[in-house]
């Protein structure tokens, strides 16, 4: 069997994609649909040619709004919803982990354009930098820029629990706080390719290039900035194929921002010992960063540091370096993984913990805020779990947010 075209969304899918598109999950021989239904009336997104009923608002997959004409004219026909299944499960924190595959990106990666457009496969090229100064202002105003905003944010790689709706959720987040930058974590093929689709990706630049992942999770960086350069440098004592990935940024003329963002080596208690913590290779791979990362006179190192303060002691960056939620809501326990709050984690163990952070050293620029973001869940969405409880199973219906961690969004200012 060749490669297939989704009916639905038209996404080419691989032939060994045969059950269901790899986008919309809609089938690939749609059983016959009844008279009825078949004159359902439907809209096609603009941006990614998704087929919307004419009830949507805005694009079910990417965000984008209806053009008005497509609602007017529906106005008095009768909507015929398809009906989507929750998932029934959630996995555990400590999910069985997929090594992500190394690359060798020591080298800077150049920004090249082909054309109006760069290939899907690249960098987004001179129309999408054209948007970018569009939505940011003209060039005149850059040189003025005051304040930059950068998001982390670990979007978790479950992509069996409605990983369409979670990723459409964390585009309207992208869209409402308009990061000037983004550090992600647990990035996976699919994840990619559904972002690329959206509309808010086309003002970005973005670290990774496609396909250069076949398999696993991985992060990047995407910028609204003017990028100079894009790295990556992996870690030696990881046996997850952990890296540290740096965009170098201009930010004024003649004054740069490094941004760095990592998913350092993940504790994955097991059978038979339970103490598998990694503690000690999590610890140097912190260590390798501000080394590699201290030289430059304005850094900010965000990610998923998995750092665990009891266990591995105090996050090991020198003076002149700052904990920017440390530094600016001291007192607050800032745990960006925590079950008790996140009612979607409801049915695993307890676990409360300041996994994600931002360390800065900054000499053109102070942080000025920091806030939690995520934290609410995604309206009319729910899921079913089992948990055992004593000897019985009782089954839970949760509620659904846009990953298991909350992102958070750090505004810094010039001085």
């Amino acid at each position: 069997m060749s490669s297939w075209s989704c009916k639905k969304c038209t996404f080419l899918n691989p032939s060994s994609q045969k059950a269901a598109c790899k986008i919309c999950l809609s089938p690939s021989s749609p059983p016959p649909s009844s008279s009825s239904s078949s004159t359902t009336p439907k809209w096609s997104c603009k941006a990614c040619t998704f087929l919307n009923s004419f009830t949507n608002s805005e694009c079910e997959l990417c965000g984008t709004r209806a053009p008005a004409l497509s609602l007017s004219s529906f106005k008095d026909l009768i909507d015929v919803s398809e009906d989507e299944n929750a998932d029934s499960s959630v996995g555990s924190v400590f999910f069985p982990l997929q090594p992500s595959k190394k690359r060798k990106m020591d080298d800077p990666v150049p920004l090249e354009s082909h054309g109006e457009y760069a290939e899907l496969s690249t960098f987004r090229g001179t129309k999408a930098s054209m948007n970018a100064v569009a939505e940011m202002g003209d060039s005149s105003s850059r040189a003025c820029l005051k304040t930059v905003k950068i998001m982390t944010y670990n979007v978790w790689f479950r992509e069996d629990l409605e990983l369409r709706n979670r990723m459409r959720a964390l585009g309207q987040l992208i869209q409402r706080h308009s990061p000037d930058v983004i550090c992600f974590q647990e990035v996976t093929p699919d994840i990619y390719d559904i972002f690329q689709i959206t509309n808010w990706w086309k003002v970005y630049r973005c670290s990774v290039i496609k396909d250069s992942h076949s398999s696993g999770y991985f992060c990047m960086l995407l910028s609204k900035l003017p990028v100079k350069s894009f790295s990556c440098q992996p870690f030696p004592n990881s046996i997850m194929g952990r890296e540290l990935c740096i965009g170098n940024l201009e930010v004024q003329k003649g004054i740069s921002l490094t941004v760095a963002t990592s998913h350092l080596e993940s504790p994955c208690p097991a059978p038979p010992t339970w103490n598998q913590m990694f503690s000690k290779e999590r610890v140097v791979q912190a260590k390798q960063s501000v080394g590699f990362l201290k030289e430059t006179p304005n850094v900010i190192f965000g990610g998923d540091m998995n750092w665990d303060d009891k266990l591995d002691g105090r996050f090991p960056f020198p003076d002149g370096w700052i904990d920017a939620w440390e530094e600016l809501r001291p007192g607050e326990n800032g745990w960006t993984y925590d079950t008790k709050s996140n009612k979607m984690l409801s049915g695993n163990r307890t676990l409360q913990k300041r996994l994600d952070r931002f360390i800065c050293k900054l000499q053109d620029f102070k942080v000025n805020s920091i806030e939690m973001i995520g934290t609410d869940s995604i309206p009319g969405l729910s899921y079913t779990k089992e948990k055992k409880v004593g000897k019985d199973r009782k089954t839970l219906e949760l509620p659904v947010l846009p990953s298991d961690h909350y992102g958070l969004l750090l505004t810094i200012s010039s001085l």
